[in-house]
């Protein structure tokens, strides 16, 4: 019997030294702890677009606090507003204007003028023919002189070249701008250009030289006007001064001019070239001047 419990001993204080290490071990974790995370335990903390008050629309900001939908390379709303507002058509200015100031006024369609640098020039005006009231008088030549002397003495005006810069006289040829124009639109040329004025108050008549006929075919539409509203020299006080008019003028096909038919010119055009108009008015329409020689 000792012998027995001389081998169990040792036996027995080992279970007794491993249940008592057991129960260390269960004793050391605190009571209402779960050995393990359950799943209600949260590994990170999850972003709430709810819980940012900068968010007001509840949306998640992206990468680099972009709002999802928003590119980063779009425009802020206030910029694409003011880009969107199209601009007025820019206009086409007239190019080569002349800046100058009117120092005389010798006729209906020839001044004086000064230039911006000081030049001194003679100017024949484009496309446009006043009756002469300088060395003979003609019907209706001191009420021209006199209008254009009214409107253009002393005033600043623009010069507007054509094709041919200087006639056989040496005298600049030019459109007369009372303003500066936009562009050299038809509306412009109406408001605007001296030249058309004439045209427009009766006191001249077309005048097309070659190669200056810029505005030719519209200076014979503003003529018509004129002369169908009887305005000047084609009213009744023109047409009193002026005399009757001959049974039929001539002209040549080759050429731009109309004559009397007892006009020394006119008695030089070919058979084979004649061209014959009733009235003054039909010649006009078809293009043609009247000779500076038999004045039709």
């Amino acid at each position: 019997m000792q012998k027995f419990s001389r081998y169990i001993s040792p036996v027995a204080l080992l279970l007794a030294f491993l249940v008592l290490a057991a129960g260390c071990a269960k004793s050391s974790t605190p009571q209402g702890e779960s050995k393990s995370p359950g799943p209600q335990v949260q590994q990170e903390e999850q972003y709430s677009p709810e819980q940012d008050p900068t968010n007001s629309a509840g949306e998640t900001p992206g990468q680099n606090g972009e709002t999802p939908g928003q590119n980063k390379n779009s425009v802020p709303p206030e910029t694409k507003d003011r880009d969107n507002k199209t601009a007025a058509p820019a206009d086409d200015p007239v190019p080569g204007l002349l800046p100058a100031t009117v120092s005389y006024v010798v006729d209906g369609d020839t001044v004086h003028v000064t230039l911006a640098g000081g030049k001194k020039e003679k100017v024949r005006f484009i496309g446009v023919n006043t009756p002469e009231s300088t060395k003979e008088i003609e019907p209706y030549g001191k009420e021209a002189s006199a209008y254009t002397k009214s409107r253009l003495d002393g005033r600043k005006i623009w010069l507007e070249p054509d094709v041919e810069e200087r006639d056989r006289y040496g005298r600049l040829l030019a459109y007369i701008w009372l303003e500066q124009p936009a562009n050299d639109a038809e509306a412009e040329v109406r408001a605007k250009m001296f030249n058309a004025e004439l045209l427009l108050n009766g006191y001249a008549q077309v005048m097309t030289v070659p190669p200056n006929v810029k505005y030719a075919d519209l200076f014979v539409k503003l003529q018509r006007e004129a002369r169908e509203a009887d305005k000047g020299l084609w009213g009744p006080a023109g047409e009193e001064k002026t005399g009757e008019a001959e049974d039929y003028y001539v002209a040549s096909s080759r050429s731009t001019k109309f004559h009397r038919p007892d006009c020394e010119w006119g008695k030089k055009i070919a058979p084979a070239n004649l061209v014959k108009f009733k009235t003054v008015d039909e010649a006009l329409d078809e293009g043609y001047e009247p000779c500076r020689v038999c004045r039709p």
